[in-house]
């Protein structure tokens, strides 16, 4: 099946072009807009976002919004995640925002909800979570976002996100788990 991806982001791309295996995950046309992330839940963000690649395109779409939230910020950054420091604000800036509002070892956990609308209009919505906590400083160069950061739940071995082969962190991670529960639903 041909799934477009409603994303502008390069990581998220390769990621779920090889989590979504063997469904071929397209790229966003150039000229499609995506909506504002104004919604107040990852669902209702990623629902927006695969409506409007599905209606462009006249395709089956896939959109995901994912973000971390940190317990000592009660749930914060959410899906602010990306804007965490501020509107334009890169990966690095966001994470040391984190690093230095939230205490390490504190509690996390990486959410993602990945949505389908196909061309029909038919909807679902998935989530995937994955635990952890906050490391004290950043530590590996894989991944991206809050990675490095990053220490899951699911591997007691002292090791950031950013730490992790791909297969690995695909495993575990928020994105691997809504994954698997999408190809699941697209089983049936």
């Amino acid at each position: 099946m041909k799934l477009v991806l409603a994303t502008r982001n390069a990581h998220k791309a390769r990621e779920f072009a090889a989590l979504l295996a063997p469904h071929d995950v397209l790229a966003l046309p150039a000229e499609v807009q995506l909506p504002p992330e104004t919604g107040d839940t990852f669902a209702a963000n990623a629902l927006d976002k695969a409506r409007a690649a599905a209606g462009a395109t006249g395709l089956p779409a896939i959109a995901d919004d994912s973000g971390i939230e940190a317990a000592a910020l009660g749930g914060a950054p959410g899906v602010r995640s990306a804007r965490f420091a501020g509107e334009g604000a890169s990966d690095e800036e966001n994470l040391a925002k984190l690093l230095r509002e939230a205490p390490a070892g504190s509690a996390l956990a990486y959410v993602c909800a990945l949505a389908y609308v196909d061309a029909g209009g038919s909807e679902h919505v998935v989530e995937g979570r994955c635990g952890g906590t906050l490391a004290a400083a950043p530590r590996g160069d894989g991944g991206f976002g809050y990675d490095p950061a990053f220490l899951p739940d699911d591997l007691p071995d002292g090791r950031t996100m950013a730490e992790l082969e791909p297969a690995q962190k695909d495993a575990i991670s928020h994105r691997g788990r809504a994954a698997r529960a999408l190809l699941a639903h697209l089983v049936q």
